[in-house]
């Protein structure tokens, strides 16, 4: 079992991140940690919160899940790159990044635990926010981790596992939600899944270690206004950032309300969560198909944006099907063509990313930052979503608003210089 390594400028030395990167065991762990961390979220987020809404306040099931979901991502939001930074400022014997994956994932289990005992909303609300201050924390060291110990022309293969780990964990935690026999057992099973896959990574042991003569003088106002970057002297990490935060806001969107669009739009006969499961099933099969492939693809041809460009333009048609084709069979299609186009951004946009990070010293705060895409749509969806469904035209009107922010996204990829 080896100890953390010293840091240097450039994170790894490029001997020991290119043996990290052609270890398969370390991209397991890796990958099987990320994906207990989407477990703890999705479980929750495709079926779990919604019943719980639908128990706790049956008459406001729409807005009490967009209040709950919308509080959490709030707090994920600040919560991921505060966590970052603060790994890359650690110096434990381990490893800068392995504490927090502990603490982490132990608090990300306790949240679940809150939740599965939760008899009020106020408890839920409670519940979710740990949850979500806690496995930002497990999945900003996560992160780091890639461009800490991976060289760059292996990291659209990495980022392709992490990308299966993405699916697998969201096809995982619905299938707990479905099967586990309640809702606080379902919340309980995602627990105890998210815990046992963090435990290979954690005695592994592997991680960039942070000499404490190396760590700078610690100070409030340097702390927090780094988390400003410039976008005028780092172009392309903000056009990243931007196409990102599009790109997730219209999966968001397209997400969050499919229990609920699947009885009020669709009219699925049978249970509407099988339904849900059945539909997630279909999306990571076609995602599966995809994500490691192009994201080896891409490492070998060198290019990114024309893989991120494609994948998005998949994505918009697909949002654009839901729209069009309210029935079971369009729903099914739709799932897997959303399927081939985010295998393919997952891989590749997460390659991208870390390409136009703007320091090697404080790469788990860049992608903290960059992270906050991934979170605010989660803030914005509901809030965007709840009026469109009631007011604006309803299921229709809400996933060609998912299919013109994905064509939106994809875009303004070309703005991107530095990455070909």
């Amino acid at each position: 079992m080896s100890v953390g390594r010293p840091a240097t400028e450039d994170g790894a030395t490029e001997a020991g991140a290119t043996k990290a990167a052609a270890d398969g065991w370390w991209v397991g762990a890796l990958s099987l940690a990320n994906l207990g961390v989407w477990v703890g979220w999705f479980g929750p987020l495709q079926l779990l919160l919604a019943r719980q809404a639908q128990q706790l306040a049956p008459d406001h099931k729409a807005a009490t899940l967009a209040l709950v979901t919308g509080l959490g991502a709030a707090v994920s939001m600040v919560a991921n790159p505060v966590f970052g930074a603060l790994s890359d400022r650690t110096t434990a014997r381990v490893g800068r990044r392995v504490p927090w994956v502990v603490a982490g994932t132990a608090g990300g289990a306790a949240g679940l635990a809150v939740l599965a005992l939760a008899r009020s909303v106020p408890t839920v609300i409670a519940g979710w926010c740990l949850v979500q201050l806690a496995l930002n924390a497990s999945f900003a060291a996560l992160t780091a981790a890639v461009p800490d110990q991976v060289p760059r022309r292996r990291r659209g293969l990495v980022g392709g596992w992490l990308g299966v780990s993405q699916v697998v964990g969201i096809l995982v935690g619905t299938a707990l939600a479905t099967v586990a026999g309640g809702t606080g057992a379902g919340y309980l099973a995602c627990a105890t899944f998210s815990v046992v896959a963090a435990l290979p990574y954690v005695l592994m042991r592997r991680d960039t270690a942070l000499l404490p003569a190396a760590r700078p003088a610690f100070r409030w106002r340097a702390f927090l206004t780094g988390f400003w970057i410039d976008p005028r002297r780092h172009p392309d990490f903000a056009w990243a950032w931007l196409t990102r935060f599009l790109m997730n806001l219209s999966y968001s969107i397209s997400t969050m309300y499919l229990l609920y669009y699947l009885t009020d739009a669709v009219h699925y006969a049978d249970d509407a969560d099988t339904g849900v499961l059945v539909l997630t099933a279909l999306n990571a099969l076609t995602m599966l198909a995809t994500v490691v492939i192009s994201g080896a693809r891409s490492d070998r041809s060198g290019r990114r944006k024309p893989y991120v460009i494609r994948s998005g333009l998949v994505i918009s048609a697909a949002t654009l099907l839901l729209a069009v084709w309210q029935t079971w069979t369009g729903a099914v299609v739709a799932s897997l063509i959303l399927g081939i186009g985010f295998g393919v951004y997952t891989s590749v946009d997460f390659a991208l990313l870390t390409d136009v990070l703007p320091t090697a010293q404080d790469r788990g705060r860049d992608l903290g930052v960059i992270n906050i895409a991934n979170a605010m749509p989660q803030v914005l969806a509901p809030v965007i979503a709840a009026p469109v469904v009631t007011h604006l035209g309803g299921y229709t009107a809400l996933y060609a608003l998912a299919g013109a922010l994905a064509l939106v996204g994809s875009v303004l990829v070309r703005r991107i210089r530095s990455v070909a």
